[in-house]
């Protein structure tokens, strides 16, 4: 490939990687602050339960639906109407900054967001090689996270500099910005011919190993992330610690998952990593950072958030490049889209699993059972595969 060529690759990826940056931004820069809040819009824990759930509600039901729709119709059209929808949405609150305004531009931010993510997803499969898969959602992933990490700090003094108000035009601004550069740059991608799909075929091919394994793999890692994020400063503080260190500990998380990704993805498009043995080394140092967790003291935290950063980050390109390798391009939409709801689950799921064993017995036992899980998938797997591999003994 000349750099003519490569260069061309690059300038269509570029508003991919902001559109993915532009709802990782566009989740945690609001989720963070809501509790800060004035208190007319949340004046209880379960209103703000609530608030949060709607952005990431709405991703569940709808990231499948939207998927399809970009196979149907192609992903760039779902990708710019995403984007417009949450421009729309965000401006909706801008201009009214109103606290009953608040609950209609979160829904309208996730049900966009459930457009745009998918498409992007499917857009860096499409408008890249095979053998170059890896180091695309690599670098997707990259900018997603740096999304994630930059978003309650960015999100945090907007809101002390203009309140809520100035947070969402400048999601307004970032939102129409990115579709009109992907308006001219990312090329239309035609829509490629599908055989007929009934309920019981999707079924079929959602349950098939192929797909369930990275999914689940994607969905393993997103509950640690989550529950990193949200747990470990409660470790932290529990330790004697104070809010820099726990805060420098989640930085440390998900400043480690951003660099790891595009270096997984490069190993795998250069053959010196496999995706099963990148998810499944990824799963384990996961486990390994959750287990970290349980350890009194800052070194055990910082170790904790050093180990699941680097095992997400090991996860999370592998596994999308996976789905890509074993998706038909005709269908790129809704396998993402139906990852990406594996995802939501895991996000949602990770901090309930260990909140509810954390209320019957500790934090520790918490963290302990989600290792569990994740170290113990990889390694049943592993003793399958090797029986399967015995001949059998008279």
């Amino acid at each position: 490939m000349t750099s003519t060529s490569a260069g061309v690759r690059d300038r269509r990826m570029w508003p991919l990687y902001a559109a993915g940056f532009t709802t990782a931004f566009g989740a945690h820069s609001v989720a963070a602050n809501l509790g800060g809040f004035s208190d007319d819009a949340v004046k209880s824990l379960l209103t703000l339960g609530i608030l949060l759930a709607l952005y990431d509600g709405a991703e569940v039901l709808l990231k499948p639906v939207f998927g399809t729709i970009a196979d149907r119709i192609g992903a760039r059209p779902v990708l710019l109407a995403g984007l417009v929808g949450f421009a729309i949405a965000s401006g909706l609150y801008a201009v009214a900054d109103s606290p009953r305004w608040l609950w209609v531009a979160r829904l309208g931010q996730g049900a966009a967001a459930s457009a745009f993510s998918p498409a992007a997803s499917a857009l860096v499969a499409r408008l890249n090689p095979a053998a170059k898969h890896g180091r695309a959602f690599g670098s997707y992933g990259f900018y997603k996270s740096i999304g994630y990490t930059l978003g309650p700090l960015l999100g945090g003094a907007l809101v002390w500099l203009g309140g809520f108000q100035l947070l969402f035009a400048v999601m307004t601004v970032l939102a129409v910005a990115v579709a009109g550069w992907a308006l001219f740059a990312v090329p239309a991608v035609q829509p490629l011919p599908r055989t007929r799909q009934t309920v019981i075929d999707l079924a079929r091919r959602i349950a098939d190993p192929v797909f369930l394994r990275p999914t689940a793999a994607l969905a393993g890692a997103t509950a640690a992330l989550s529950v990193g994020v949200g747990f470990l400063p409660v470790t932290g503080a529990a330790d004697g610690l104070g809010t820099i260190a726990t805060g420098a500990a989640v930085s440390v998380l998900a400043a480690t998952a951003a660099v790891v990704q595009p270096r997984a993805g490069r190993a795998l498009d250069g053959g010196r990593l496999s995706a099963r043995t990148g998810i499944t080394l990824g799963l384990l140092i996961t486990a390994a950072g959750l287990a970290c967790a349980i350890l009194p003291g800052v070194a055990a935290l910082l170790g904790a958030a050093l180990l699941i950063g680097a095992g997400t980050g090991l996860i999370t390109p592998l596994g999308f490049a996976a789905l890509a390798a074993s998706t038909e391009q005709a269908r790129l939409g809704q396998t993402m889209g139906t990852a990406e709801l594996g995802r939501e689950l895991g996000d949602a799921g990770g901090p309930l699993l260990v909140a509810a064993v954390a209320t019957a017995a500790t934090l520790g036992y918490g963290y302990a059972t989600l290792a569990i899980i994740l170290g113990g998938v990889p390694v049943i797997g592993l003793v399958i595969a090797r029986i399967r591999r015995q001949p059998l003994v008279p």
